[in-house]
């Protein structure tokens, strides 16, 4: 069979099998967690495409990004969906794919080991930690941020290969795409030069070349990546200033530089542990501001044993460096130096990541089988096993997105402390009507966080249906005092008061939510 053939056939089962591990999502619903900003609640994005809507997109910083194409993609899916939820997942599902081709097409080009290729995308394709991106509706920026980032890694092959002006044109709009879907890929510069070291091997022929000529090459491979790095810049300050805004960026007198730097350390070696051995995966994991002395240490000796083998062996295992400081680099954004929500760490952001580790792992393995006989028959059924195990793993961890009460369940099972699991399973008790069980998680989150200000706003939600409108009036009360300009908490308020009969109370705090937000219709 030729290598064409081989590759067809790599290709159709990457389609197959992702569409078999997560075809379940398209029988989910919207979950309550950030779906409803993005899309079931959000009338600039149900409003379709027109002039309005894509002026919003462009100029909106909404849940604290600017991500104009995600925007743009929300719309386009609603005008073709509505409300059902399986159209959405669906088109993530197929951006998925399509990451994973573009992966396995560029490892092969730049490679030429179709079966090294196939297993690294295999494993990117359908490892349970990638369930989180493609199965969460509103996480459709991720798929997309990745999407268009593969496609400009893969258009750099090209243009590696031809020095074409058109092929390099195309990758750098590419990456602006991919960073205006999710400001993820802003460590691509620097990934671009690894991938000038391995597997492009430019590096190399710059720094053999003839002395004359050595500074130039260096220079054009340097100098090449600049509009990249400028596009970085740029997408970072508006990211900051975006979240900044938003009150998205926890600030340094609520979690101390000590504190960031010690669940950075320990984050990248949890990675790495969910990386291999995927189990009691969550949405939320919430941050542990007091981490064992011993565990900081061994981590730190972890990963300085690594980063050191992998600089001592840069030229006999260039995959080693390649992967790890893959892995290392395009963690940064997310890792927590600055600190944007309240999780230690998240499963989306192993997406790009943990691909770095699949490339070690591939390279890697075989070099411990010298014989080639021993190697096919030991590691083909060993990643054969090790594929159908993420597989059936990735296969559960879709369901668990079915809805958001068996979303928070598990999450509520595999982690500790987690008041925001609470908050939100109860909100989900609400739409349910069941009020009572709503306010017994509450008075949970609350018990943990005292502070917990949704929570307040929450259960005077759920008193408020109750017809407790007293006991609802002191829960907004709490709310506002910890948040004062909560436009959400006066107008709810307000609602409270009209039905104590006390008018001009009611009217008061509807004109504040309106001073607060103009554009707040039911205030």
């Amino acid at each position: 069979m030729t290598v064409k053939k081989h590759k067809y056939l790599m290709i159709i089962f990457l389609i197959v099998a992702c569409l078999a591990a997560y075809g379940r999502i398209v029988t989910n619903d919207f979950v309550n967690f950030d779906d409803p900003q993005y899309i079931t609640e959000n009338n600039h994005v149900k409003s379709g495409i027109n002039p309005d809507s894509i002026k919003w997109a462009f100029t909106s910083t909404t849940m604290s990004n600017w991500h104009p194409i995600t925007w743009i993609f929300h719309m386009v899916n609603w005008s073709l969906f509505g409300d059902n939820p399986s159209g959405h997942h669906f088109v993530s599902l197929l951006l998925h794919i399509g990451v994973c081709i573009l992966l396995f097409l560029f490892l092969h080009k730049t490679t030429n080991n179709i079966w090294a290729a196939g297993f690294v995308a295999a494993f990117s394709a359908l490892h349970p930690l990638r369930a989180e991106s493609v199965a969460w509706a509103a996480e459709l920026k991720d798929v997309l941020s990745m999407f268009f980032g593969l496609a400009s890694i893969y258009t750099y092959a090209f243009y590696a290969e031809s020095s074409k002006r058109a092929q390099y044109l195309l990758c750098l709009a590419l990456f602006a795409l991919s960073l205006m879907s999710k400001p993820m890929l802003v460590t691509l510069p620097f990934v671009l030069l690894l991938l000038d070291y391995w597997p492009l091997g430019r590096w190399q022929k710059a720094l053999a070349a003839p002395k004359q000529n050595r500074a130039a090459l260096i220079c054009r491979l340097l100098w090449e990546k600049v509009p990249f790095i400028f596009l970085t810049i740029l997408s970072s300050i508006v990211t900051f200033w975006a979240q900044y805004s938003g009150g998205a960026i926890t600030s340094i007198d609520r979690l101390s530089f000590s504190q960031r730097l010690a669940n950075i350390i320990i984050s990248y070696v949890a990675y790495l542990g969910k990386i291999f051995l995927p189990s009691n995966l969550a949405v939320f994991y919430p941050y542990e501001y007091f981490l064992p002395l011993w565990q900081i240490i061994f981590s730190l000796f972890f990963l300085i044993v690594i980063t050191v083998a992998a600089l001592y062996g840069i030229k006999k295992l260039p995959f080693l460096f390649f992967g790890w400081f893959w892995y290392l680099g395009t963690l940064i954004p997310v890792i927590g130096l600055v600190q944007v929500g309240a999780q230690a760490i998240a499963d989306r952001y192993t997406y790009l990541p943990s691909v770095g580790i699949a490339v070690i792992l591939t390279w890697g393995t075989p070099l411990f089988f010298q014989k080639f006989k021993i190697r096919k028959k030991i590691l083909i059924p060993m990643a054969l096993a090790y594929i159908c195990t993420l597989f059936v793993t990735t296969w559960m961890q879709c369901g668990f997105w079915k809805n958001s009460i068996i979303l928070w369940n598990q999450d509520l099972r595999v982690t500790k402390n987690n008041s925001l699991a609470l908050n939100n399973r109860g909100n989900a008790y609400i739409e349910l009507r069941q009020f009572q069980k709503a306010i017994n998680d509450f008075n949970e989150a609350i018990r943990m966080k005292s502070d917990f200000v949704n929570a307040f706003y929450s259960r005077g939600v759920a008193y408020l249906n109750q017809g407790q409108n007293q006991l609802a009036i002191n829960d907004f009360n709490e709310a506002l005092r910890l948040k004062p300009d909560y436009a959400n908490a006066y107008n709810i308020r307000g609602v409270a008061y009209l039905r104590l009969g006390q008018h001009q109370s009611a009217i008061k705090d509807f004109n504040v939510a309106i001073q607060l937000n103009p554009y707040y219709a039911d205030a």
